[in-house]
């Protein structure tokens, strides 16, 4: 059953990925696309495929897969559910870094004057910086997962409050171009970008994976942990630079884009269980598709009018949280 989930939400994303490559200003059927990646098609809709459209999709699907599978790890190391990057201020880390580089380094055609191989490196930072500060105002004889939670909560709310403070005092195009970026915007991505981004993730995502069976234990509480011999302090410390670093590289490219790591993880346990050698390459899958999903709807929508697409991604996403929490409170009277 499990092997037929994955063979179903590849098929999803696939076909998502050929529906978005040929909407826009030139459309371009299904098949046509088809024959493109086949390398069967002509050459005026390879041209718009593959050097116009496809690198904002590749963008779309990387990034997905890496908020969806560093929600996982931060569930796992919390032990919530509701735990999320984004909310526990690592996201925010990341984007103070990114802002700031975009506030100082752009120039007035938008462009950065700084190599782009920096901005996932100061993102990392970012978010790393956020995340050992975390780790730090939450030991008390060792971190538990919920003051983590409680003090991830405060940093979140203080880096949203830098965000704000540092597009407030620059230039306003520059703010303009950082907002757009902050809600999550996939627009005008080449394949520079891509292949910036790729490498970091080719290595992180597999690490992730081969963290599988610690996140499964960690899920199972201190004490079990403990019990198996797991050095539980320093894997959740490793664990957690794992996270800040599978964000950090994500919100360099597409900024603010929420939700991910909250519902990829949580519909992969549905489909999936509770073993993470399957919910890590399902979440990953369904972040892609939620991702490269918003992608097109914000490109479709309005068109020519892009809608960033961490805006469809935050009305999804609000719901189903409030829905979460509408769920656990039932369980905690009940």
């Amino acid at each position: 059953m499990k092997k037929y989930v994955w063979i179903i939400l590849c098929l999803i994303l696939f076909c998502l990925v050929v529906i978005s490559v040929g909407v826009g200003e030139a459309y371009i059927s299904p098949l046509h696309v088809v024959k493109s990646f086949l390398g069967l098609g002509n050459p005026f809709d390879s041209l718009i495929i593959f050097q116009l459209r496809l690198p904002r999709i590749v963008l779309a699907t990387l990034a997905g897969m890496a908020f969806a599978v560093a929600g996982c790890i931060l569930q796992a190391i919390t032990r919530n559910p509701m735990a999320t990057p984004e909310m526990m201020g690592i996201s925010g880390g990341a984007s103070v870094a990114a802002v700031s580089i975009i506030m100082i380094f752009s120039t007035q055609n938008d462009a950065l004057s700084i190599s782009l191989n920096f901005l996932p490196l100061f993102a990392f930072l970012g978010a790393t910086l956020v995340a050992l500060l975390i780790y730090l105002f939450a030991w008390k004889k060792g971190v538990s997962s919920l003051r983590l939670v409680l003090v991830g909560i405060g940093f979140y709310i203080l880096m949203n409050a830098l965000v704000n403070l540092i597009v407030l005092i620059g230039p306003l195009f520059r703010a303009m171009q950082a907002k757009t970026w902050l809600t999550g915007s996939i627009y005008g991505t080449t394949w520079k970008e891509v292949m910036v981004l790729l490498p970091w993730l080719a290595v992180l995502l597999p690490i992730a994976y081969l963290f599988s069976r610690s996140l499964t234990i960690h899920e199972l509480g201190e004490n079990t942990a403990i019990g198996l011999g797991m050095k539980i302090k320093t894997e959740r410390f490793f664990l957690l630079i794992l996270c800040t670093s599978l964000t950090g590289a994500a919100v360099a490219f597409v900024g603010g884009i929420t939700f991910i790591g909250l519902i990829g993880p949580h519909l992969a346990r549905r489909l999936v269980g509770n073993d993470y050698r399957f919910i890590l390459p399902v979440a990953a899958l369904i972040g892609a598709i939620m991702v490269v999903g918003a992608d097109l709807i914000g490109h479709t929508l309005l068109a020519p009018k892009e809608i960033p697409a961490g805006v469809f991604t935050a009305l999804i996403g609000v719901p189903y949280f409030l829905y979460l929490i509408y769920r656990s409170k039932g369980k905690v009277s009940s």
